[in-house]
């Protein structure tokens, strides 16, 4: 049977230089009657800006982080896993399109972990994706547009997608998709989206966690029983 690879390529294309020095400029603007270019230019001093940041974004003053903006290219990610991403709000999105983009043979897809370790259920995936793939060359070779004849094509389908967001939407999606209760598939390109970026700014990891890391209890309806469960 055909081995798929079902990892999302992901990586971090744009950032901004000095990314704690300009969250903490904004953070430091806030308090400071100095103006903010002379914040930024005489501030190097990484362990006083991260107490500030860490003071400011603890007590809920989220703004200060919404000034920086980080790019990612990702592909080999499903269909329905970006159907997901693209409900988050602040965000911008680059998407292949499948109204100009025509599929030649048999389409890229992705296996739900699920189906992939039942391997009756696989094959019967695998025989299913031929198939859509074997009508999708039907009703384009008749002539039918690739715009409509997309419509079979599955939620499983590959694509690819150029995301960008401001960090506090970065903090945000990380702290709701990093959670147990979030699908495999965009709970692990997420946490690619975090890993890329801590190797760069390895200040932020702290913060691109599960929400009950930085809460400290859960408050999902079902609990992983990581953290104790939110007593209302």
């Amino acid at each position: 049977m055909e081995e798929h690879n079902n990892k999302p390529v992901v990586n971090l294309i744009s950032r901004p230089e000095n990314m704690l020095k300009t969250v903490y400029t904004a953070a430091r603007t806030c308090y400071s009657a100095d103006m903010p270019i002379n914040i930024y230019n005489s501030t190097d001093d990484k362990e006083k800006m991260l107490k500030l940041i860490e003071r400011v974004v603890g007590s809920g003053h989220y703004s200060v982080i919404e000034h920086v903006q980080v790019t990612f290219a990702i592909s080999n990610v499903s269909r329905a896993c970006t159907h997901q991403l693209v409900r988050h709000r602040h965000m911008s999105f680059s998407q292949k399109s499948q109204r100009y983009v025509k599929e030649k043979g048999q389409f890229d897809y992705l296996i739900p972990p699920t189906i992939e370790k039942n391997e009756e259920l696989k094959k019967k995936f695998v025989d299913f994706m031929g198939e859509i793939a074997e009508k999708y060359t039907e009703f384009v070779d008749a002539g039918i547009p690739a715009e409509d004849a997309r419509a079979v094509l599955p939620n499983a389908a590959s694509t690819s997608i150029v995301a960008s967001l401001n960090l506090r939407e970065l903090i945000h999606i990380a702290n709701l998709r990093l959670c147990s209760r979030a699908q495999t598939e965009i709970r692990t390109m997420v946490k690619s989206m975090c890993e890329e970026l801590i190797k760069v700014e390895p200040w932020l990891k702290p913060y691109l966690v599960p929400k009950c890391e930085r809460l400290g209890f859960c408050d999902e309806d079902k609990s992983c029983g990581r953290k104790p469960k939110l007593e209302l």
